[in-house]
């Protein structure tokens, strides 16, 4: 893999009591945009006060979603020097498609919400935010916990939660408190399964049909775009997005929000996009087996012939999504992404 670009960081700063101006450009430790953390950090070192970052404003250069220079609009929570900033003007007024997060005090509220619940020991540290999720740790006398928001075209990932919960606690993390789309988590062990291999594929992927097996029914959540023929599968919940990096090595499974109601081979379809081809024909294997196991008269692997193609498809459909429904200045994340999955699609069709 090659090295990433470096990032550097500008904020416009605002306060309680308006626009105040721009920092100058500042390093950041790590090269993901929406990773903010370091950013808060940084800002911290410069101006001495507590800040959120709200939102991504403009990049020049990087990779997405890595390095270049970024400029964020940033809230900060108490008054800083004036002369540290340079006066220039405000960022635009609040746009359509601004996420509750992305406005200010946003970020406060979702930390007062979830304070209703767990006993704070330090400062609430916001770890990511872009437009697709708000996402803050936050100590407490025992273990961090997790605060994640999420649009409304997503999932609750709350509510999704706590169905795999009723059939295998153990494959997700414990749900402290919820809102519509927005959940306070226990911290789960395990590091991201980056890269995915022989033993992960073992550990998660029985236990995940099986709760797909017993989910199968009427449907409880949005359907999939992407229908496709059920070689004698149910129509159950799907993860959306089950890739390794939303698995951990303690076999819990993260990041719910883009499930919807479809064909399980959907699924497994995302895993093998993100899995070294050498691993395919044992992810195929552990898949088919584990659906044989409570579906017999299924065909699973004959639905796996079809999923990639159908994966491409429903992967563009939910891009499209994105587009539709965040502001233009974080189009940047996902601009192309739709066109990526058709042209992986045809690759599928024409062989």
């Amino acid at each position: 893999m090659s090295e990433r670009p470096d990032r550097v960081a500008v904020a416009l700063v605002s306060t309680p009591g308006g626009f105040i101006g721009r920092t100058s450009p500042f390093a950041v430790e790590t090269p993901m945009w929406n990773h903010v953390e370091p950013v808060n950090a940084a800002l911290h070192d410069l101006l001495g006060v507590r800040t959120s970052v709200l939102r991504l404003v403009s990049v020049q250069g990087g990779d997405v979603p890595f390095g270049g220079v970024v400029t964020y609009h940033v809230e900060a929570h108490e008054e800083p020097d004036h002369g540290l900033l340079e006066p220039v003007r405000a960022p635009e007024p609040d746009a359509d498609h601004r996420l509750p997060w992305a406005r200010l005090g946003g970020p406060a509220e979702l930390v007062e919400w979830a304070g209703a619940t767990i006993t704070r020991t330090g400062p609430a540290v916001q770890v990511r935010t872009w437009n697709l999720s708000s996402v803050h740790r936050l100590p407490t006398a025992n273990r961090p916990v997790w605060l994640k928001a999420v649009p409304p075209f997503f999932a609750d990932e709350g509510s999704v939660i706590r169905m795999v919960a009723e059939h295998d606690p153990s494959l997700v993390p414990e749900v402290l408190a919820s809102a519509p789309h927005r959940v306070l988590m226990s911290q789960a062990e395990g590091t991201k399964c980056w890269p995915v291999d022989a033993a992960h594929v073992k550990a998660v992927v029985p236990r995940w049909v099986a709760v797909q097996h017993a989910l199968a029914g009427e449907p409880r959540l949005r359907p999939s775009a992407v229908p496709m023929p059920d070689f004698g599968l149910p129509d159950t919940l799907t993860h959306g997005d089950f890739h390794p990096g939303n698995w951990l090595s303690s076999g819990v499974v993260i990041d719910w929000s883009d499930a919807v109601w479809g064909h399980p081979a959907l699924d497994a379809a995302r895993l093998m996009e993100y899995a070294d081809r050498g691993l395919h024909d044992l992810i195929r294997t552990v898949w088919s087996e584990a659906w044989l196991t409570h579906r017999p008269d299924s065909d699973p692997l004959a639905a796996l012939e079809i999923a990639p193609r159908a994966s491409r498809l429903h992967n563009a459909v939910k891009y499209q999504q994105f587009l539709d429904n965040i502001e233009e200045s974080e189009r940047i994340y996902h601009e192309g992404d739709p066109q990526v999955e058709l042209r992986e699609a045809l690759k599928l069709v024409s062989g």
